[in-house]
């Protein structure tokens, strides 16, 4: 049945749950590529047809004329749920490059189920990002809200030793230390765990 197989393709990305990518699914993808080749190729050939036949193809109202019509709805239909799977996982891919990739490298469990050209979409997004803010000084990826105040109290939950750089001052980082630090140095130590924010 015509459309089938892209309907599956889209229901499965539909059914995820949000925000979090299941593996990429090139076997169901490259069908429902053949799938728009084949309907291609039969408007082709129907429009041939009609043209050897003498029909004009737009307003001549033949069986060809109607199935060169299906073929042609069918292809768009397709298509449009081709981009529609690749769009909305692309999304997440820059979602997760705001949240991870620009303070550390992506788990491998995550990378596993990206395809070759989102795994290049995204280190390609990343470094844009990252170049961006380093020609700006600013870091785009801390607090969407402006805090109150820059620096932040800190616990360190992992031993990190001494000797870190940090913007205004190096610290020694031992296990269960805690900081008065600037919140963008703290924040992807934060992000990967290995410290916690105080409040209060």
């Amino acid at each position: 049945m015509h459309g089938r197989k892209a309907y599956e393709l889209v229901k499965e990305f539909s059914t995820g749950e949000k925000g979090h990518l299941k593996i990429f699914n090139n076997e169901l993808f490259e069908r429902v590529i053949e799938e728009c080749n084949e309907h291609h190729n039969a408007l082709e050939s129907l429009i041939r047809k009609m043209q050897e036949e003498g029909l004009e193809v737009q307003t001549a109202k033949t069986a060809d004329h109607y199935g060169s019509l299906i073929h042609h709805l069918s292809l768009i239909r397709n298509k449009r749920c081709l981009m529609a799977y690749v769009y909305n996982r692309a999304e997440i891919l820059r979602d997760l490059a705001w949240k991870v990739g620009l303070l550390h490298e992506l788990p491998p469990e995550i990378q596993e189920k990206f395809s070759d050209s989102e795994e290049q979409y995204f280190k390609d997004h990343s470094k844009s990002l990252k170049l961006y803010m380093s020609q700006l000084s600013l870091d785009v990826n801390v607090d969407m809200v402006p805090p109150k105040d820059p620096y932040i109290k800190v616990r360190v939950l992992e031993d990190l030793g001494s000797g870190i750089i940090l913007s205004d001052k190096s610290a020694n980082f031992a296990r269960h230390s805690m900081h008065f630090l600037k919140r963008t140095d703290a924040e992807q130590y934060i992000a990967r765990g290995l410290m916690e924010e105080l409040t209060g």
